[in-house]
Parts: structure tokens; sequence; C-alpha cells
């Protein structure tokens, strides 16, 4: 299917809890009729619906799907899905002022919320046959959970643009009651088979339910491939995100407000780098989605529409710059064995036990006797990590601590001394420089500190490597 030229554009989830606002600006604006559309929108759930249908993202604080996955037969889940039916109808309470409109919402929360509640009741019933297992269906269940947020979100924002004039039209690609079984391709071109983007506006859910199984794969970055998917499917003309920030040189409350530069152009290299950084401009593999169909990515401030944002694209530099500094808590898990020298197996044996534990590696060093990763994980998942070792090389030394890692990253930084500049800068503010390191591609340089030096020194290397900082902001970091 051919479609005319056109953007698709994603909201996040804060900003979603805003859409009422969004409405008249982002959205509508003072667009003429006929500059409503060729667009479309991608929604996430409405801020911290996601956190009570899962778990909190940040805190680990268990939703439905977490108290489903422990019952013990006290049926908290239930308690918890009451919990998120009530904070769905506060938040489309703020955003739809028609009594009409609430009571349709309403009505939709009601048939999602009790068809989820009869669907694990169901499922807890057959398993307890026991030639059913309910561990095998858990992935399915956080699947049926998850898009609940987001069915809610394009719904509640359809209704919300059609009493505002706009012909609004909600694109459900969460598969609810549908029987047939599609893969997330098939899911998007039946979707969007009879979509007129001359005359429509789609809002369409973060979450499609396919085949594949979104969340087995990326977990909570699906609605980012979902979007990154619909870009490619459809050739859009650009792919964009609006988040409730732009995309920086440096974290303003970190830095100051005054002190960081909006990036404006960059490319998917450095998206991959804050990426690995855990500061994501996009989901890493949508990014690659989008960047292999060339489809160019801006993001901007949802809040300041007349802003172009940042445009994330192919082209390389035009001439070399530190763009951005950030920093990631992780911990170093180094395996030191004198006899290592020479010998094959060590760095197999530590990738294993990494990757048995599911933990996430941000980078790693290696010398002669030393190897050294530094992964995201928590501490005590870490230790797990440390045993298997400890087993599998008694002779071995090996060790964990907590650190940080603060990055400066760029298209290009060659002939910057960015390196030799960081390391003074550190010096100068009396950070200790644990371990640094620099690659050949000349695209990051990373520092490895104590944690608790992480805030100061991005303050440091910003002012010392991107240059709007000044000693004043380095003091209050201190």
């Amino acid at each position: 299917m051919n479609f005319p030229e056109h953007t698709v554009e994603k909201i996040g989830g804060t900003s979603m809890s805003r859409i009422h606002e969004l409405r008249d600006t982002l959205i509508i604006g003072d667009r003429a009729a006929d500059r409503l559309f060729h667009r479309m929108f991608v929604v996430s759930a409405f801020g911290g619906i996601t956190n009570l249908l899962l778990e909190h993202k940040k805190t680990g604080k268990p939703g439905v799907f977490a108290l489903f996955a422990n019952d013990d037969n006290d049926h908290s889940w239930l308690d918890a899905l009451n919990g998120v039916t009530t904070a769905m109808k506060d938040q489309h309470d703020k955003v739809l002022d028609n009594p009409a409109d609430r009571a349709l919402a309403e009505d939709f929360v009601r048939d999602r919320i009790e068809g989820a509640r009869n669907c694990l009741y169901d499922l807890r019933r057959l398993c307890s046959y026991g030639h059913f297992r309910l561990s095998s269906q858990m992935m399915i269940v956080r699947e049926l959970l998850s898009g609940l947020g987001e069915a809610h979100s394009a719904f509640v924002t359809t209704l919300m643009l059609q009493r505002a004039g706009v012909n609004a039209r909600f694109v459900d690609l969460s598969g609810w009651r549908d029987e047939t079984e599609c893969s997330l391709q098939e899911r998007i071109s039946k979707a969007f088979s009879d979509v007129d983007l001359a005359t429509e506006l789609p809002i369409v859910t973060g979450y499609a339910q396919c085949r594949e199984g979104l969340m087995r794969e990326y977990d909570r970055g699906y609605s980012e491939v979902t979007f990154a998917n619909i870009a490619a499917y459809t050739g859009a003309k650009e792919a964009i995100i609006h988040k409730e920030f732009h995309l920086s040189s440096a974290d303003p409350a970190l830095v100051g407000v005054e002190e960081v530069q909006k990036l404006g152009h960059t490319n998917y290299d450095v998206a991959d780098q804050l990426s690995n950084m855990g500061m994501e401009a996009i989901h890493p593999n949508a990014a690659k989605i989008l960047r292999q169909a060339k489809v160019a990515l801006r993001v901007t401030n949802a809040f300041e529409p007349s802003d172009p944002g940042t445009l994330i694209d192919e082209k390389p530099a035009e001439a070399p710059a530190v763009e951005i500094i950030t920093g990631l808590n992780v911990v170093s898990l180094e395996l030191f064995e004198q006899d290592m020298v020479g010998v094959k197996g060590y760095d197999a044996a530590a990738l294993d036990a990494l990757r048995r534990h599911k933990v996430r590696i941000a980078s790693k060093i290696s010398n002669a006797n030393t190897i050294t990763h530094y992964v995201e994980a928590p501490l005590k998942t870490v230790r797990r990590v440390v045993s298997d070792l400890e087993e599998a090389f008694p002779s071995a030394r090996v060790s964990a601590r907590t650190v940080s890692i603060v990055s400066a990253i760029g298209r290009d930084l060659t002939g910057l001394k960015a390196f030799s500049q960081g390391i003074r800068a550190l010096e100068d503010a009396g950070i200790e420089v644990i371990a640094a390191h620099q690659a050949p591609r000349n695209v990051d340089i990373q520092f490895v500190l104590p944690r608790e030096a992480a805030d100061k020194a991005v303050v440091a290397l910003h002012a010392a490597l991107v240059g709007r900082s000044d000693i004043k902001s380095l003091k209050q970091a201190a």
C-alpha cells in the first residue's frame, strides 16, 4: 500500500498525562484543517499506568503482573487491578470534559479490565489441574496486561480529539478479542489497510500483539519498536518522538538550564551510545529499524512545538565535537587470574555467566590476566555471577564494586584531545579516575569513577569539553 507523505509521531507516558495541553499546541495548534492530517500518533500509556499493570520501572514495586506471578492465594493482584481501574478513571477524567465521553471511557475501561480479570481467573483455574503450567503462560499474561494501558490512552485521546472537531481514528494494535495469529508486519498492515492519512488522524496503541511477542524481546521498550515498525512500513518522511525535554548536552538539573545546549543534529551512532549509557533517545532496536529503512528520527520537546528539536540521521559531523556528557551507575565485575595469559576460556565463561543471569554489559576491558566487565544490574545479581565464576575458576580472584561510567560522546572526537582534557578536568575537580578508555572509532570516551563523584564529574567534563559550564555550576555539584 502506498501512503502519502506523512510523519509518524510518538508521545511518551509522562507527556501523555498532559495530552489535553498538547491537544491545543502540538496536535491542533494554529493548523488549518488540511494541515491536521498526514500525521499519525503512536501513544504510550498515561504516566504511571504501566507501572501499576506490571511493576514500577525504577523501584521494582510489584504491579498486577508481579503480584499475579507470585500469588499465594491471597489474590492481592485483584486489589491491584482495581487500583488500575481507579487510576485510569482519574487520568481520563483529567483529559475529557464531556460527560458522554467520560461515560464511553468508563465503559471501555470496564470492558478491558473485566476481560483481563476473567482471563487471569480462568488461566489460574486451568493451571490448577496440573497438566498446564502457569509459568509457561506468564509472558503472554505480561503482554495482555501491558496492552491495557496503551489501548486506554489511545481510546481516550481519540475521544478528546473528536470532541475538538478533529477526525481522529482509534487504531488498536493490541489484538483484543482477536482470535487470529499474525506477525507484527501483518498486524500493522491489517490495521492501516483502509486508513486515509489525508482525511484521518490515526491515534495508535504503542503496544502491538503479534506472533513474535514484543515483551519477550523488548520488554518495556516495546512502544518505540512498534513506532519504528509503523514508520518503516508506511515509509514515513520522519519519525518524531515528543519528549518532555530537549535532547541536550547534559542533564540540565546537574549542569544548569542555561549551560546546556540542545544537540540540534546528531546521528544514529550517537543515539546508540546514549542507549548503551541508559539515556535512550530511542530504543536501540527501534533505531536500527529506522536506520535500515532510511527514515530520519527527530526528538522534540512536546511542550515547545515550534522548536524543531534534534534531528538524528546517518550524516557525519561537519566538524569534530563533544556533543553530550552523560553517566551511568554500573557494577565493576573483575576476574583476575595470574595464569590467564595465553589460556582460552575465561572470557567465554564470564560471558556465559552474565548471560545466564541476564546481566547487561555496558562496557568491558581486559589485559593479560584480568577481564573487567562494567555491568548494569543489582549488586545481588552480580554476586551470583561472582559465585559462578569462583566455582568455575577456584584459583581466580573475582570481585565486584559499585562505580559509575561518565561518558563524553560525539559523532567525531578526532583531534580534540578530549581524553587528556577530560582527565585533567577530573583531576582539577578532585575526582579519582579509576579507569578511562577511548576506542579507535572516536565516538565516545568512558571515565570510570567512584559512584558518589558521578554528578560532579558530569559538570566538570561538560565545562571542559562542551564549554558552557562555569565554576559556579561545579561548586554546586560538589
